[in-house]
């Protein structure tokens, strides 16, 4: 999965792979957001995989030789002029294809079955019935059985291609499944990557190993051998610089990187006064004392909240902090002689949340990473070593390369820190109040043995100022808002829920120890996908 923009934000994906697995899926990209999943899920059945665009999708099926294909689900309607298509070639290899939502729809299509777009689509959980036993479903599906799927269409196959049967259906899709088993065809018309669909990730086991005969071997441990020759064949003799931000992602694109290009490998912290408490110290340590990576610790809060001063809209912080971060890279990378590349901890979640896929409209929900590239300027390229894994995944890798639990376990922290974690203005003296409440609520958590349980906690503070009592004095303070919350991926988040008396304690802990919060309240509020930050 080689995905890479161009300084314009372009997307490329990479052809130059220096080490490649024998077996291998190759996944087309129609556009969907969840694409992605598909790669997480064939991943975890122990199978290599890439994705590519469909108008690049011939190129990297000529690279790869994959021992099958998946084709996405996408945004767009087979019927419409112009919608994208598969490459034909791809029917005619010879090896096994399953086709996922637009994926079924288009297969469908070009070879010579019939779609249409109906007046209403089928959205959401639908229960599927199984009307005939293929390969598809040995050891899971019997034919007669009812089992829940996830359902995101507007058009639907009305008449199946030659060499097809029906082989599931529900009420919304007669051709929910279809299979033809000859040429090991198949195609779904719901999405199996999704938790929503239950046996979805046991389904795509099966395509990969019982349709394609894959072993399933493909471990970390490779990704990180296939990634460290990558990361040199990009490199070369170049010189990079990576930005530290006290998080997991970039500590494990740090470490990555370094084992594969060693000293040609310089960090770059920047200190800009929005940072957890002791983050600064801690990431010193372990870069310094434990890797013994070149680091260059950057001073900034000073011009960071000088910058910040007054901004109260969020996508304008982010702007500016984002910004302000490159500025800071492009100061250190002269002061070292200049530098070829800028490393980042970009995940996938990042990348999906910024940009679209195959070049289409999209809503942007992140913009504090540079995933659409660097300013022309700065004459550098980008290395992301892990764009195309989810937190959980990063977090194997981590300790793959041996980082300390402290790091690889801790909750992820956004590259604006506190700044978008205190709706209104940032101030150093909000900041500071704010960092003590976050350290009491952790603190809290580690004390009940909940902190592994939670994808993430952090605090609040709030623009809102409440009257108060506190011993015989009357008090005017903030509120301060404490958030937790379970994932697996970073996709989408559920609340964390606490007892009442953790709550009660965290509370009072703050109140006591804090000064300038007098009032503590807790958010229940759960997130589809997308970011599962407060702003």
């Amino acid at each position: 999965m080689l995905q890479t923009l161009d300084r314009r934000g372009h997307h490329q994906y990479r052809a130059n792979m220096t080490v490649q697995p024998q077996d291998s899926i190759l996944i087309v990209d129609f556009g969907s957001q969840v694409t992605q999943l598909i790669a997480r899920r064939v991943r975890e059945a122990g199978v290599y995989s890439e994705i590519a665009p469909f108008n690049a999708a011939e190129a990297a099926f000529n690279r790869m030789k994959p021992k099958g294909i998946i084709l996405s689900g996408g945004p767009a309607s087979v019927t419409a002029e112009g919608s994208p298509r598969a490459p034909q070639c791809l029917f005619d290899a010879g090896v096994p294809i399953l086709g996922i939502c637009y994926g079924q729809q288009t297969m469908s299509h070009q070879l010579g079955g019939k779609v249409e777009g109906g007046e209403s689509g089928e959205f959401g959980r639908a229960f599927i019935e199984v009307s005939e036993d293929c390969l598809l479903f040995d050891g899971l599906w019997e034919k007669g059985s009812r089992h829940q799927v996830w359902m995101s269409h507007g058009d639907k196959v009305t008449a199946f291609a030659p060499g097809f049967r029906v082989v599931a259906t529900t009420e919304g899709a007669p051709f929910a499944m279809i299979a033809d088993e000859e040429r090991k065809f198949y195609g779904t018309q719901f999405h199996p990557e999704v938790v929503h669909t239950p046996d979805g990730a046991k389904l795509l086991s099966n395509f990969v190993h019982k349709v394609c005969g894959l072993k399933g071997d493909w471990t970390m441990a490779e990704f990180r051998s296939v990634k460290i020759a990558e990361i040199r064949a990009q490199v070369g003799s170049g010189r990079v610089i990576c930005g530290l931000s006290g998080g997991v992602d970039s500590a494990v694109a740090a470490v990555l990187i370094h084992e594969a290009i060693g000293d040609q490998l310089t960090c770059v912290f920047v200190d800009h006064g929005l940072l957890r408490m002791n983050e600064r110290q801690q990431v010193e340590e372990l870069f310094r004392e434990h890797y013994h990576i070149p680091l260059v610790v950057v001073d900034a809060e000073a011009r960071f909240l000088a910058g910040l001063a007054g901004v109260t809209d969020p996508e304008k912080k982010r702007k500016f902090i984002g910004a302000e971060f490159i500025n800071v890279f492009e100061e250190e990378a002269k002061k070292i002689g200049g530098a070829d590349f800028l490393a980042q901890g970009t995940l996938y979640p990042d990348v999906i949340e910024s940009v679209s896929f195959t070049g289409g409209p999209s809503v942007t929900i992140k913009s504090h990473h540079n995933v659409g590239g660097l300013p022309a300027r700065m004459n550098m390229k980008l290395v992301e070593p892990l764009r195309e894994l989810f937190k959980d995944e990063v977090r194997i890798l981590g300790r793959e390369l041996g980082l300390p639990e402290i790091f690889v376990g801790r909750h992820p922290f956004p590259g604006p820190g506190l700044a978008i974690r205190m709706p209104g203005e940032v101030t150093k003296e909000r900041c500071d109040i704010l960092r003590k409440a976050d350290a009491v609520y952790l603190d809290e958590i580690r004390n009940a043995g909940l902190y592994d349980a939670i994808w993430q906690a952090f605090a609040v503070l709030l623009p809102v100022r409440t009257v108060g009592v506190m011993g015989d004095g009357r008090t005017y303070d903030y509120v301060c808002a404490l958030r937790a919350v379970t994932s697996t991926d970073g996709m989408t988040a559920d609340v964390f829920p606490f007892e009442s008396a953790f709550l009660s304690r965290a509370s009072t802990r703050i109140i006591n120890e804090v000064k300038g919060i007098n009032r503590v309240v807790y958010d229940y509020t759960s997130k589809p996908p997308g970011t599962i930050e407060w702003e």
